[in-house]
C-alpha cells in the first residue's frame, strides 16, 4: 500500500483529498493543529493516522513518524497555512512563517523519501488580471497582498528546493472551491448558514463572471496533478468555465428554498473588486486527463446536506 501524508487535513482541501487518496488505494499520514476543534473532519478510517503537529514543527515529522514506525511515504500535500483572509492576509509575521513553514515541509518530504511534494497557491498570486482573461500557469504574478506575495514565494522557493532534494514538485494555484468543512467567511458558506436559518442574504449586484469548483474535483485534480503531472509544473484548478455570480447565489438558494429573497444590489462593491475569474486549465487537462465531474448544483447540494447534518439546522 502506498503512503501519503497531508497536512491541512482538517480543512476542505485537506479532507477531500484524503477521500480520494483512500479511494485510490492509500494509506494516508493526516497531519493537524494539537487540540483542533476541527479534528472531527478527518475521514474515520483504519487507513487514516491522524498526526497532532504545529504547523512551524512539520521539520520534525519524520522523527515523530518513526516513532511510530514509518519511515517512508510516497506523496506530500501541503495544504496548511495560516492568514488566508481579512486583515490577517497583510500580517507579515504570520505570512513569513507559511513560507518558512513550506521550506521545511519539502525538508521533511525529503527525510520521508517522497517521491513528489505539492503545494497549494492560489490565485492570489497572480494579482489583478484583465477582464476576459483566463489565469493560466504563465500568467505574470504581481499579486497585491502578504497572502498572494507569500504564496508566490513559496510556490518558487519550495521548487527550488525540491529540485536540491531530487523531489518532483508540483504547484496548484487554486482559484474558488467550495464545499464541505470550508470556512464560513466565504460568499457560499456565509450564504448557505443565512438561508438555512431562513433569511435574506445580502450581495451586491453580482455581476461578476465567475470559476467555481468543487472540492471532490479540486481533490481528484491534487491526485492527478501529483501522480500523472510534470515536474516543475503550476496548474490553474479551476472548472474553466465561467457563470454570472448571481447565478450560482440563486442555485444555492433554490437548493434550500426557492421561496427565499435575495438581496442583489444591497451591498457596494469593494474597490479593486475583480469581475472576471476563471482558470486555463489546459495544461492541467493536456498532462493528466482531469475534467470536472460535478456541476454546481450537484456540488451545493451536497454541502447543503453536510451542512443541514454538521450544524443540525
Amino acid at each position: 500500500m502506498k503512503r501519503a501524508i497531508v497536512t491541512g487535513s482538517t480543512g476542505m482541501l485537506g479532507v477531500a483529498t484524503i477521500e480520494v487518496l483512500l479511494k485510490e488505494g492509500y494509506e494516508v499520514i493526516a497531519i493537524a493543529r494539537p487540540g483542533s476543534s476541527r479534528l472531527k473532519n478527518i475521514p474515520d478510517d483504519e487507513n487514516v493516522t491522524v498526526v497532532e503537529l504545529d504547523l512551524n514543527e512539520i521539520d520534525t515529522l519524520p522523527e515523530v513518524l518513526e516513532a511510530s514506525g514509518i519511515d517512508s511515504a510516497d506523496l506530500f500535500f501541503h495544504f496548511s497555512w495560516d492568514g488566508t483572509h481579512g486583515a490577517s492576509r497583510d500580517d507579515m509575521d504570520i505570512q513569513m512563517a507559511n513560507l518558512e513553514a513550506s521550506i521545511k515541509a519539502v525538508r521533511a518530504a525529503a527525510a520521508l523519501k517522497c517521491e513528489t511534494f505539492l503545494g497549494a497557491g492560489s490565485q492570489a498570486e497572480c494579482g489583478p488580471v484583465k477582464d476576459g482573461v483566463k489565469v493560466a500557469p504563465d500568467t505574470p504574478c504581481f499579486p497585491t497582498n502578504g497572502y498572494g506575495i507569500g504564496k508566490l514565494a513559496a510556490g518558487q522557493m519550495t521548487r527550488i528546493e525540491a529540485g536540491k532534494l531530487g523531489l518532483k514538485h508540483v504547484w496548484c494555484r487554486i482559484l474558488s472551491v467550495y464545499g464541505p468543512c470550508d470556512g464560513f467567511h466565504t460568499m457560499v458558506m456565509s450564504g448557505i448558514g443565512l438561508m438555512l436559518e431562513g433569511k435574506k442574504a445580502s450581495y451586491t449586484k453580482a455581476e461578476q463572471m465567475w470559476d467555481y469548483i468543487y472540492c471532490k474535483d479540486a481533490a481528484r485534480a491534487f491526485f492527478l496533478a501529483a501522480t500523472k503531472g510534470k515536474d516543475k509544473a503550476v496548474y490553474c484548478i479551476g472548472s474553466g468555465f465561467v457563470r454570472r455570480l448571481s447565478e450560482y447565489i440563486e442555485a444555492i438558494r433554490n437548493e434550500i428554498n426557492p421561496s427565499l429573497p435575495i438581496g442583489f444590489g444591497e451591498v457596494e462593491y469593494y474597490p479593486g473588486q475583480v469581475m472576471y475569474l476563471c482558470a486555463d486549465t489546459s495544461s492541467l487537462v493536456e498532462d493528466t486527463g482531469f475534467a470536472p465531474e460535478y456541476t454546481f448544483e450537484q456540488g451545493i447540494k451536497e454541502t447543503v446536506e453536510w451542512f443541514r447534518e454538521e450544524f443540525h439546522v
